[in-house]
């Protein structure tokens, strides 16, 4: 086929065929439909009808689902610490997502998809999301790691020389990573995040309330109270909690202040900072003084958590910020390398060609 076929045979599909950037996360799955923006922010949950194995809801619906269930359905988390654990039940949801953006869009041809991938996956890891993605209807897939992401959609100068760092806190895990000339420098994934921090106030409120709360629950006063040093002026912020009491079996309701809280978090933040220090004890001098300089992004659903950009600041001694819409970077990055995916080519993890072999299902 000749350059200027292939030229219209591309300009073909992509106006029949809504390209599709998606940031599959633990907690939460969000798309970008390009032209269109951000059309889809779900949380990652899809519910099961046992008996008939049919999928019975997705995203929202089916999160309202956890803990409620009756025994022939069940809530199922596909992911676990950001990547596939559960093969059917993703593609399932992602062929779910995939065809609700080209309904919404009304188009006809199957879609190029970017999508992100915690940074150190493994290439069964990648194989994994690659496999996924392509059976829930993609015509192409293109990977990117998500701090990588993250830093397009923050408006990093990833491909520049010079340095720049990103703190991406997620449901299932943490990024961090140095990044330089379209490239990540040095980088470290930690399982210290959203769902750990749930799990923390889950065991302390268990541990000092003999009260047992449910995921939801823990991660509603996360939001509410949660936060990692004590704020300044005005009375401390307090949530009611509901639960079951370890003693008696019987519903009970504890009131529970920020103080609880910071001290819940207190062991996984001083790991997070810990895993920080590290990063930048390993990255060459040249990029720490761009950094100083510039300072760390912090994006992701853990960058909302009070004080955490104070705490970093006063630990490092480097200005940190927080990105804008931390919640949507990753999901506007992959938007972005969708515009010009030849110009972030070196950005993108290696596709189908140079994979392992399928496992199957």
């Amino acid at each position: 086929m000749s350059e200027m076929k292939k030229t219209m045979f591309k300009k073909f599909y992509n106006l029949f065929s809504g390209d599709v950037g998606i940031d599959l996360g633990t907690s939460n799955t969000l798309v970008y439909l390009k032209d269109y923006g951000i059309v889809i922010n779900e949380p990652s949950v899809v519910a099961l009808n046992q008996k008939t194995g049919r999928v019975v809801a997705v995203g929202t619906d089916a999160k309202q689902m956890l803990g409620r269930t009756p025994t022939h359905i069940v809530a199922i988390r596909p992911l676990v610490e950001g990547v596939i654990s559960n093969f059917e039940v993703a593609e399932e949801m992602l062929t779910y997502l995939i065809n609700k953006t080209q309904r919404a869009a009304n188009k006809r041809l199957r879609p190029r998809v970017v999508i992100g991938a915690p940074s150190g996956i493994t290439n069964v890891e990648t194989r994994a999301v690659y496999d996924a993605t392509k059976s829930a209807g993609a015509r192409e897939v293109h990977i990117v790691e998500e701090p990588m992401a993250a830093a397009i959609g923050t408006l990093l100068p990833v491909d520049g020389p010079v340095g720049s760092m990103i703190i991406d806190i997620g449901g299932g895990t943490t990024d961090i990573a140095v990044i330089s000339l379209g490239g990540i420098v040095r980088s470290k994934n930690l399982r210290v995040a959203g769902d750990k921090l749930n799990e923390d106030i889950i065991s302390y409120i268990r541990d000092e309330f003999k009260i047992l709360i449910g995921e939801k629950t823990a991660e509603d006063v996360k939001i509410a109270i949660g936060s990692v040093i004590e704020t300044e002026g005005g009375a401390p912020m307090e949530a009611s909690v509901r639960g079951r009491d370890l003693v008696a079996g019987l519903p009970r309701e504890v009131v529970i202040t920020e103080s609880d809280i910071r001290e819940a978090l207190a062991l996984s933040i001083g790991s997070l900072v810990e895993s920080v220090k590290e990063v930048l004890e390993t990255t060459p001098p040249e990029i720490l003084s761009d950094i100083m300089n510039r300072g760390i992004v912090l994006t992701g659903g853990g960058a909302l958590l009070r004080g955490l950009d104070t705490i970093l600041h006063n630990v490092l001694k480097i200005p940190v910020h927080v990105a804008n819409d931390p919640l949507t970077t990753v999901v506007r990055g992959t938007g972005i390398v969708l515009d010009d995916v030849s110009r972030f080519d070196d950005v993108l993890i290696e596709n189908n060609d140079n994979l392992p072999p399928s496992l199957g299902r």
